[in-house]
């Protein structure tokens, strides 16, 4: 490296899921820029995509703090969460409420589950003073399309009868009427932006629960039942508040939370880097850099589809700024992620390792490799 000059590199990874945080994979990288060039100005911001790890990756950015409470976990206990709060905005993962991190393995039915506890959160925050809630959409168990975290935020739904109840997945098809004038109340003075990084509309074959129910433990017969019950949703919806939600894009992230939060927060579905870029200030940022550092577990298809890779490279090009992308593992044909705007692209698993626990064990060290190798390529 060129040490007469001091070069400028943005690191802007996420996670490498299953092995490293976005946090330490930018820790990793950094240290080894500063090996090859010590004098080098080395800006890390870590990348997250709105699931398991957003506010971490938030508060490392921007500062502000953790802020810690009990919640209604997914299956109803009481559970312990937090958000992020940053002046008057409040950073809220879901996957920290309503997610397998909090619920663990003991039950996976998401035709039971609830967004409640996501609800507690955004209350605790907007109480506390925020003014501007930044939702991560990823990492649920649920499918309840937010009927849950609306119910916490003042939403009434009510049966045939009369009756209030709180839906889930399995009874959403229950709902014959919808009050909402206590969470417009509250909500009445706060922006809400919710992170998505993907485009499923909220039913049907490419919908919440056909496309993710699986992973979250349900059999065809209740991915069936879970659809229609979010089609019924999107009609009680329409016909209760004259919103339509059927074909919004990333309506059914989360089980179905991008069209609650659509239809009952009125918040903003973005693109979760987006959401970082522009706080970030990443135009002003990519001003004299080098070169970005970006990467996350795998690079395939699906990173077409918003994830930080894709993102940050369409807008560095716009400044001709290269980015290089270091990836666990590429996958499949990936030259539309070259179309897209990536300079380059390594990976850092080297294909010889028998099983998972190998590859674990040895990621922070190929990590090291890959990135010595680049570096010294560059010299």
């Amino acid at each position: 490296m060129d040490n007469e000059k001091s070069k400028k590199y943005l690191l802007m990874p996420d996670s490498f899921k299953g092995t490293m945080d976005a946090v330490e994979v930018c820790q990793i990288m950094k240290a080894s820029i500063l090996k090859h060039d010590a004098g080098a100005q080395v800006i890390c911001a870590p990348i997250a995509d709105g699931g398991e790890g957003t506010v971490d990756c938030f508060l490392h950015a921007f500062g502000g703090e953790k802020v810690f409470m009990e919640v209604t976990g997914p299956q109803g206990g009481r559970i312990p969460s937090f958000y992020g709060r940053i002046d008057q905005t409040a950073v809220v993962e879901m996957a920290a409420a309503s997610g397998f991190i909090s619920e663990g393995e003991k039950k996976k039915d998401p035709s039971s589950a609830t967004t409640y506890g996501v609800g507690e959160l955004i209350r605790a925050a907007v109480e506390s003073g925020s003014r501007k809630i930044i939702l991560g959409l990823g990492g649920s168990c649920t499918n309840d399309g937010g009927a849950g975290m609306a119910a916490a935020l003042g939403v009434k739904f009510y049966d045939s009868k009369g009756k209030g109840f709180l839906p889930t997945g399995k009874s959403l098809s229950h709902i014959s009427r919808i009050d909402v004038s206590a969470c417009e109340t509250l909500l009445k003075k706060v922006s809400i932006e919710a992170m998505c990084d993907i485009d499923n509309p909220l039913f049907g074959p490419q919908g919440a629960a056909y496309i993710f129910a699986p992973q979250k433990g349900a059999d065809a017969e209740m991915v069936a039942m879970l659809d229609r019950n979010l089609r019924f949703y999107a009609e009680k919806i329409y016909q209760q508040l004259g919103l339509q939600v059927s074909g919004l894009s990333g309506g059914g992230a989360a089980g179905g939370m991008g069209a609650g939060a659509a239809a009952f927060l009125n918040a903003e579905l973005k693109q979760g880097i987006d959401v970082i870029l522009d706080m970030l200030g990443f135009e002003t940022l990519l001003e004299s850099a080098e070169a970005i550092f970006t990467g996350e577990g795998q690079l395939d298809s699906q990173s077409l589809g918003g994830k930080a890779v894709v993102g940050i490279a369409r807008r560095a090009g716009k400044a001709g700024v290269p980015v290089i992308a270091v990836a666990g593992r590429i996958k499949g044909e990936i030259q539309q992620i070259y179309n897209a705007g990536v300079t380059a692209i390594f990976q850092t698993d080297p294909g010889t390792y028998k099983n998972k626990e190998e590859l674990f064990s040895h990621c922070r060290e190929d990590l090291k490799k890959t990135m010595d190798r680049i570096l010294a390529e560059h010299r």
